[in-house]
């Protein structure tokens, strides 16, 4: 008897495709240091500009300015696009500024939806779900509260498809639609992430209003050009609360600058939820690491009702917070097609296990525990990890 196809292998190579016929994404495949960055794209900040620049005319790297971001300095290294993090290691090296301080440089890097995974360990692609039931329309948790989600967007069908669930819950902005298909009905192997991500808010919090932004591709990649300017949208529009259903390992596990900084700009009464990552380890994902951040890992759910940490959550002691991780939610219409695998075909609703949902909760929970207690998003969050840690490294269970 033929063995059933492995979706979730399928899923993997899939995704290692896409990277790999990918022009403007690289990776650097160091055994438990990688990470993903635009070729050719060397980051610094504008004091440090003028140094770097004279230490890459003295080693003969042609450079061009690029687009600044973030308060970031871009530059384009056109004759050395693969060499990216030779040159960081380079330009980091203290021996290079004898008497000097180091600059700050770093390759711009690949963000991804932690929905999915590409290195690590291998999670499943959404399944197909039977559909919940509706929220009670009285419900008052999280009413008042608007709550950002920094995604792929939200699909243009999300009101029609879900008029309990998102039709009134959401803010439609023509500039922040999921494109979701990569052809016909089949989905992208991110589309629907971000609607996925909303209708989990609005479960813990029906009453919650979604502000959406896009920092994610259909097929769940991003960068931090991408990622910082959906956070800085929040500087002109409301949000108690930001989920960040995406991150990246940087070179040498240095925080990313960009996000950092666009971080930082936000009001300080702002609560910033991001998802540890799908990979299996300890090493710190950005910005999930940075601090100040609601940091959350996955605990996988049983049939028997049992939890303990899934197998494929980011964890460490930096992580804050924990909830289970598969989950089911609002999602769209439309075929999951696979290489090797039969055709799965979805009608508005899946099954999908990820940190990306275990963050998309405890937003929801803050966001519920603001109007339940009459707290603002700070003292909210406060209490809800306020308890002691569940498991080592995974930080406080929000149920």
């Amino acid at each position: 008897m033929t063995e059933p196809p492995d979706r979730a292998e399928l899923y993997r190579s899939a995704f290692d495709l896409i990277i790999k016929q990918s022009q403007d994404v690289r990776l650097h495949a160091e055994r438990g240091r990688e990470f993903l960055y635009r070729p050719g794209q060397l980051l610094t900040i504008g004091e440090e500009l003028d140094r770097v620049l004279r230490k890459l005319a003295q080693k003969a790297i042609p450079v061009e300015r690029g687009r600044d971001f973030a308060g970031m300095a871009r530059l384009i290294l056109p004759r050395n696009p693969d060499d990216i993090p030779d040159i960081v290691r380079l330009l980091r090296d203290p021996q290079q500024w004898p008497s000097e301080r180091v600059p700050f440089v770093q390759p711009h890097h690949v963000t991804v939806g932690h929905g999915g995974n590409m290195h690590g360990h291998t999670i499943r692609p959404p399944g197909v779900a039977d559909p919940l039931d509706d929220p009670a329309l009285d419900d008052p948790r999280g009413r008042g509260v608007a709550v950002g989600v920094v995604d792929t967007g939200i699909s243009a069908t999300a009101a029609s498809d879900h008029p309990v669930w998102l039709g009134s819950g959401f803010t439609a902005h023509p500039d922040q639609v999921d494109a979701a298909y990569d052809h016909a009905d089949v989905f992208a192997l991110g589309g629907g992430h971000g609607t996925f991500v909303a209708g989990l808010v609005r479960q813990a919090a029906p009453g919650a209003r979604i502000e959406p932004a896009r920092a994610l591709l259909p097929t769940g990649l991003g960068d931090e050009e991408m990622l910082a300017a959906a956070i800085a949208s929040f500087g002109g529009r409301q949000a108690h609360v930001v989920n960040i259903s995406t991150g990246c390992f940087t070179q040498d596990d240095v925080a990313s600058e960009p996000v950092r900084r666009a971080l930082a700009a936000l009001d300080q009464d702002v609560v910033v939820v991001a998802s540890a990552g799908n990979q299996g380890t300890t090493r710190p994902c950005w910005p999930a690491a940075l601090p100040g951040v609601t940091s959350v890992a996955a605990l996988a759910e049983e049939r028997d009702g049992s939890r303990g940490p899934a197998c494929y959550s980011n964890h460490g002691h930096w992580v804050r917070a924990c909830a289970v991780g598969n989950r089911t939610s609002t999602y769209l219409k439309g075929r999951w097609e696979l290489p090797g695998a039969p055709a799965e075909v979805f009608d508005n609703w899946a099954y999908w296990l990820g940190t990306s949902f275990a963050a998309a909760h405890v937003s929801g929970r803050i966001a519920g525990t603001m109007t339940a207690q009459g707290l603002t998003a700070p003292q909210a969050r406060d209490k809800l990890l306020a308890a002691s840690e569940h498991f080592p490294g995974y930080g406080v269970l929000i149920d």
